[in-house]
């Protein structure tokens, strides 16, 4: 377990750091930028990516532990299984008329991918020591 922990505390911590600077940064591009409501609150996109990325990294984690070396499928399955609940996330944009559905579309893909860079980054990282 304390192998588990070793290499989480600092993922979640990197983490939590990144989600709170990009919360920050996209909270106040949208204050500074744009008058209006959104569909999808910039908090729960925030909480959405980093939610999917401790997940994957979790689970990945957790597998390599228990002795499975060959990790690329899970990976794969984890990415479709992600891509599964950004769709549902993003549903209510399907559902609702705005004028602004480009801002909420890239709302959502720009941190999206700079949590996908993260995560990529970390699980690349974590890899490499085993």
């Amino acid at each position: 377990m304390s192998g588990s922990t070793s290499r989480l505390k600092p993922f979640l911590i990197n983490l939590l750091a990144l989600g709170g600077i990009l919360f920050a940064a996209h909270s106040y591009l949208l204050y500074q930028f744009y008058e209006g409501d959104l569909i999808i609150p910039v908090w729960a996109i925030h909480v959405f990516n980093s939610a999917m990325v401790f997940t994957v990294y979790y689970v990945l984690l957790k597998n390599v532990q228990s002795g499975q070396k060959k990790v690329l499928y899970l990976f794969f399955a984890l990415t479709i299984g992600k891509m599964f609940l950004a769709l549902l996330f993003l549903s209510p944009l399907f559902f609702k008329e705005t004028a602004d559905l480009e801002l909420e579309v890239m709302n959502f893909f720009v941190p999206y991918f700079l949590y996908l860079g993260f995560e990529i980054f970390s699980i690349y990282n974590f890899l490499q020591k085993i």
